[in-house]
């Protein structure tokens, strides 16, 4: 029996009953990295999200084929269709290949999404590897009097669609009459780059391709267009991605989709709030973050599902504050829920199976599920998942529960610990505080802690001496 499944969706600004296309199955889509650089930490929570609504559907009772673009060409500087390409501007300031940039960033990409049990989709689709399919739906848009060429390319004429920037709700008689950018050669100031054409001043480009309209490459938005085509066809059921994704790239994907198709092409867009730095400002590479998962996580001996355990506990429309003092209550709070189900682990297992489920048990899962399956309101999860877990019910009964949901939330609660290895560096400085308080030197000892802790180690004082654990 599949569960009721309720989703917000951006086009409606409604929460809805969700419906898929196909009875039992889901089509999903997500926007995957372009990959010139190290993600920051926070271009993960979109991935974080698609993985969670995956699991969410699949609990639910839904067959998930799950579609990630990685964008390793046609990115432009600035997300305009102006400027260099930012894997062909890093390869150049690297001396080395748009090919070995692209690589080597989608490795990082997936080396972090891989810490924080993000599972890699059904199907990741580079974007070079789908030039020709790109071309086909160009053909299709011109066939259907869509496109107009340009000495630079082949545009989308946003004018030839009633109700283009729906998902935005953008005033485009508003956006024309404000504004005093010079549109160049371009009809309309909303209209976009399908194919853009290599430099005319005799400079080759690494990444480059022949069409029937030039020597060139695909435009930014047009990628996600043929991929979602190709590997799940129009209409499928979802389309997610971060929130700043919503006024350009998805306007002018429903734009390509829909003049192709001539269709609804996505049932629901659901969108992922920014992480926003302490001062307010939202994290982006443009304004100079540079917090990874490696700088911020790993580096600091933080247990990287620390953050996605931070994740869960703010729902995924929202704005979160990311600091490292949010990410390390996290890690205590993580810490506690895992000693707790182990502990649970360890005492149920001379302990009978669930046999037939309790109504405390039903009681709990329902609450549970039912907070999951409301558009993924994983904060009233948690709680209930917690006070599952502090109930009367059996050390079985509560095994089962962590079991089935931790399917979702994907916190390694029943994983054993591997034995911490404490480095040299720390063992050192363990010693020399351990003399510290011995001689009542406390301050010594506090500076100690301190150093200790900046290491990535909490140092627990109790009547059998010092111990130390893994921040």
């Amino acid at each position: 029996m599949i569960g009721k499944v309720k989703v917000f969706n951006t086009m409606t600004r409604k929460v809805e009953d969700f419906e898929p296309v196909h009875a039992g199955k889901v089509g999903f889509y997500s926007c995957g990295p372009t990959v010139y650089s190290e993600p920051h930490i926070g271009n993960t929570r979109a991935a974080l999200f698609a993985d969670l609504l995956k699991k969410m559907l699949v609990l639910a009772g839904y067959d998930v084929k799950h579609v990630m673009n990685i964008t390793d060409v046609g990115h432009l500087v600035g997300d305009s269709d102006d400027g260099e390409d930012k894997i062909e501007k890093e390869a150049s300031a690297k001396g080395i290949t748009a090919k070995d940039i692209a690589e080597k960033y989608t490795k990082i990409f997936f080396d972090y999404t891989s810490v924080l049990n993000i599972n890699i989709p059904d199907v990741v689709a580079k974007v070079t590897d789908h030039i020709p399919e790109q071309i086909d739906f160009i053909k299709v848009l011109e066939e259907k009097g869509f496109t107009y060429q340009t000495s630079d390319g082949i545009y989308f004429d946003t004018s030839k669609l009633n109700d283009y920037g729906k998902l935005a709700k953008l005033d485009i008689e508003g956006l024309e009459a404000g504004s005093r950018v010079d549109v160049g050669e371009k009809k309309n100031l909303t209209d976009f780059a399908l194919w853009k054409f290599s430099p005319s001043d005799g400079a080759k480009r690494q990444q480059e391709w022949n069409s029937p309209w030039g020597v060139g490459f695909p435009g930014w938005h047009l990628e996600c267009s043929a991929l979602s085509l190709k590997y799940l066809g129009f209409p499928f059921d979802i389309h997610s991605g971060g929130s700043d994704a919503i006024p350009v790239h998805h306007t002018n994907e429903i734009a390509q989709n829909e003049a192709y198709c001539g269709c609804n092409s996505v049932k629901y867009w659901m969108h992922v709030g920014m992480l926003i730095m302490p001062g307010g400002a939202k994290m982006s590479k443009s304004l100079g973050h540079k917090q990874t998962v490696k700088t911020e996580l790993l580096d600091k001996g933080i247990d990287p599902l620390a953050y996605r355990y931070l994740c869960l506990t703010a729902h995924y429309r929202s704005q979160m504050i990311f600091s490292e003092e949010a990410l390390r209550d996290s890690a205590t709070a993580l810490k506690r829920l895992q000693a707790k189900a182990l502990k649970i682990k360890e005492e149920a297992k001379d302990s009978t199976t669930v046999g037939e489920i309790s109504e405390g048990v039903q009681g709990f899962c329902k609450r549970i599920s039912d907070a999951l399956f409301d558009d993924l309101q994983t904060p009233n999860a948690l709680v209930a998942f917690r006070e599952a877990l502090d109930s009367d019910i059996s050390n079985v009964e509560k095994l089962y529960i962590i079991e089935r949901f931790d399917s979702v939330f994907c916190l390694d609660l029943l994983k054993e610990k591997a034995e911490l290895e404490i480095p040299q560096e720390v063992q050192d400085l363990l010693e020399k505080r351990q003399i510290a308080r011995a001689n009542k030197d406390f301050k010594a000892s506090d500076e100690l802690r301190d150093k200790i802790a900046a290491l990535g180690f909490v140092v627990k004082d109790g009547k059998d001496g010092q111990t130390v654990e893994k921040i």
